[in-house]
């Protein structure tokens, strides 16, 4: 109603098309104006010409060419198209071709998602795109101190710039932790504590479109090749991740009682899937501190009370000596300083000076002795775990992989989900694949839920408005085989099934397609009515085959035009955030700089929903065109087969005459 105010179906009348173009040419010149004013700076930028340009242009083109298109489009095109459509509507529904549709129909449904596993489609959980961060994360024996782990970090960092030299202008920056927060996240999400014995050297690249073409993949690489040349360390390349975290692309988690037997099983698994050769694994090791170094002080307690002393002052001495004991404290006007009391930094690390401590203290009866640690207790080396993880009350030991650039997760799961089925774990001992693994069959199980509740609630709406059980089916059948146009595209296209943005395309394809049927139902509807009101039936009745063969039609060319351009003003709209399509108007306006460059992090992240959106939509549009008044056709024989209309005295009469 809005639009019918502006819009005039016969075009621009002469004194209209006077005013626009007098509009556009005082534009023009208003911007050839505004250029001589910004180049003596008296406008700070050509913003304003270039504004008044763009109208100009606009408006001689609407002038000129979109009228004239368009005029072309409506009543040359879409009505040739409408000439064609009816004929093929009319050959396609009569006899046995519309069943032979719909079994068509079904077959290419299934053979579209077989073909996704032939085809060798990568199925992923996020969109993979190029890094914008690359770490390496360092990690020396436990029980390495910092200094040593700084130096590892150091001698790691030189080999990094060398391989990074040449890729000098797209890297912004390059940063070193130590000690703290220098783990993987994946590795510790949910830990936490000291860990000197790890560095992390973090590389950030500029954006997208500041990078010259230049892989940062293949970057990454390079940096991987180059890290397992490093002896001494372990060195694990990654990108950063998009989504939230998941865990590790391959993890496998081991449950069990007792730590020393799950800690032998994961060593096993670990070494099982290592002689199988699988390609694609990154850094497959076993999530379990056991090397730890450890002094074990042995007390001989029958020396300890022949001298009169106590465990506890043995412990407390040494506590002292190494962690330091507050005995008093510094006031310096209102603030206070505690003064703490150690060894110096020569024989609190020096073993001998240690247990040659000398324990003074005072017998009951009052007389004091001294007596040397090394005298009542001995010392002893061992290792022992760094932590025990536990996971719903039992202990756990994890096996964990990263995955090498260009390789697919869901392929190696795959074949080490084999290996683990052929492996013998002891009794009461288990195995799970979980991490990434685990939180893409949750997401897939909640959008397939999504997706039930949609069509469940879209089609109980659509009975109470139809009054009907049969045409929402219809609606929804639509929505099923729209499904097909979606897997077909990314077999010819070779694209990779993304899971979170593929599947919410597929949701957002069925509010669009449902209401393209509804469309055509609905005026299918109106016309069939009105048909058996010229007739003289009642609604009870069913019209005879030619008769609705032609409602049928009539309704299809009718609904044409609709249809056909939702369908194309929505691929087309979807078409930039697809290809990645990017202009910068503020710098292109202001100085002729429109930054312009295509594909980025955003189109790697959202591309995979749009072109679910696009392949769907655009097999949706034939099926609402031809499979939906085929399935109509089907449905309203099979109601006269089942519930049989009284004979019309109307139809007797005409097939009489």
């Amino acid at each position: 109603v809005f639009s019918s105010i502006f819009m005039r179906t016969e075009g621009l009348s002469k004194k209209w098309l006077k005013i626009w173009q007098v509009i556009a040419a005082a534009s023009i010149a208003l911007a050839v104006l505004g250029y001589g004013l910004a180049s003596t700076n008296i406008l700070s930028n050509y913003a304003l010409p270039n504004l008044l340009i763009t109208l100009g242009i606009i408006v001689f083109l609407n002038i000129y060419f979109l009228t004239p298109a368009s005029n072309w489009f409506q009543n040359k095109l879409l009505t040739r198209l409408e000439r064609w459509y009816m004929t093929v509507l009319r050959f396609l529904l009569v006899g046995k071709r519309p069943y032979l549709l719909i079994v068509g129909m079904f077959f290419l449904l299934i053979s579209s998602f077989a073909l996704v596993g032939v085809a060798g489609l990568k199925t992923s959980l996020f969109p993979e795109s190029d890094p914008l961060f690359v770490y390496m994360y360092v990690e020396a024996p436990l029980g390495t101190d910092i200094k040593t782990t700084n130096e590892f970090a150091e001698k790691i960092e030189k080999k990094a710039f060398k391989v990074l030299a040449p890729y000098d202008e797209i890297i912004k920056s390059i940063g070193i932790n130590v000690g703290e927060e220098s783990g993987d996240p994946q590795d510790n999400f949910g830990r936490s504590g000291a860990t000197p014995h790890k560095a992390r050297i973090a590389v950030a690249f500029y954006e997208f479109q500041y990078r010259k073409g230049i892989s940062t993949s293949d970057i990454m690489k390079e940096l991987a090749l180059e890290m397992k040349t490093i002896p001494g360390v372990k060195i694990k390349t990654d990108k950063n991740r998009d989504g939230p975290p998941v865990g590790k692309p391959v993890n496998i988690e081991i449950t069990g009682d007792e730590y020393e037997v799950l800690v032998k099983e994961a060593e096993k698994v670990k070494q099982m899937i290592e002689d199988a050769g699988i390609q694609g694994l990154d850094n497959l090791v076993v999530d379990a501190e056991t090397g730890k170094p450890e002094l074990i002080l042995t007390i001989d307690r029958e020396k300890a009370r022949l001298f009169g002393l106590s465990t506890s002052q043995v412990a407390m001495t040494l506590r002292t000596a190494i962690f330091g004991k507050e005995i008093s404290k510094y006031k310096d006007g209102d603030d206070d300083y505690p003064i703490q009391l150690r060894l110096e930094d020569k024989y609190r690390y020096n073993l001998s000076a240690l247990m040659n401590q000398v324990i003074t203290f005072r017998d009951n009866r009052g007389q004091y002795h001294q007596v040397p640690i090394s005298a009542i207790a001995k010392v002893d080396y061992s290792s022992s775990y760094g932590s025990v993880r536990r996971k719903d009350l039992d202990r756990m030991v994890s096996v964990s992989s990263g995955i090498v650039e260009g390789y697919n997760a869901n392929e190696i799961v795959a074949q080490v989900r084999l290996l683990l089925k052929s492996h013998k774990f002891p009794e009461g001992y288990n195995a799970k694949l979980t991490g990434e693994q685990e939180e893409q069959e949750k997401s897939m199980a909640f959008l397939m839920k999504a997706m039930l509740i949609a069509v469940s609630a879209i089609t109980l709406i659509l009975v109470s408005q139809f009054n009907s059980v049969v045409k929402p089916f219809i609606i929804m059948g639509s929505v099923i085989f729209s499904m097909t146009g979606v897997m077909l595209g990314l077999v010819i296209f070779q694209m990779d099934f993304i899971i979170i943005m593929t599947g919410i395309g597929i949701i957002s394809l069925a509010g669009v397609v449902v209401n393209n049927a509804i469309v055509l139902i609905d005026y299918t509807d109106q016309v069939r009515a009105k048909r058996k009101e010229e007739l003289g039936m009642s609604e009870e009745e069913h019209l005879p085959y030619d008769e609705f063969l032609e409602t049928l039609v009539k309704a299809g060319y009718t609904r044409l035009r609709p249809v056909l351009l939702t369908a194309i003003t929505t691929v087309l709209g979807l078409i930039p955030l697809a290809t990645g399509m990017n202009i910068d108007f503020i710098t292109l306006y202001s100085r002729f700089d429109p930054q312009f460059y295509m594909g980025g992090d955003n189109a790697a992240f959202w591309g995979p929903m749009a072109w679910a959106v696009i392949f769907g939509l655009v097999f949706a549009t034939f099926l609402t065109l031809v499979v939906v008044p085929a399935m109509y056709l089907i449905a309203d024989q099979f109601s006269e087969w089942i519930n049989p209309s009284p004979k019309s005295t109307v139809i007797a009469e005409r097939k009489e005459d």
